[in-house]
């Protein structure tokens, strides 16, 4: 039984959303690309690989990652649906940290309407 005092351990990476990474191993190997989630049950990052970096067999293995979806009221037609890629942990290699004052794009945008507005 644990104790309300102690806290439950949390998986520290050497990499964090929003990092520049190179892969290191894997079927991806020497792709580049930005982590858009990690993934600390599996201890797994999901990246998004910068196509323009990668062999035209690497392009086309990219456009194969699909995975089938049923019929639903969110994709009417069913079909396929691009998968991000999600390597492990241990296969990446951090090139550039994110930036702790960059803001995602959409709260840049609001800003600057409200400022626009404001003037």
């Amino acid at each position: 039984m644990m104790k309300s005092t102690e806290k439950t351990s949390r998986k520290k990476y050497h990499v964090k959303k929003g990092d520049q990474v190179v892969i290191i191993s894997g079927n991806w190997k020497a792709a580049e690309g930005k982590i858009t989630a990690v993934i600390s049950k599996n201890d797994r990052v999901v990246v998004e690989v910068d196509r323009g970096k990668l062999s035209p067999q690497k392009q086309q293995k990219l456009e194969s990652r699909v995975r089938t979806v049923r019929k639903s009221r969110q994709n009417p037609q069913g079909g396929l649906i691009e998968r991000p890629v999600s390597v492990h942990v241990s296969n990446v290699k951090l090139l550039k940290k994110a930036d702790k004052n960059e803001k995602p794009a959409e709260k840049a945008e609001k800003k600057e309407k409200t400022e626009k507005a404001e003037a």
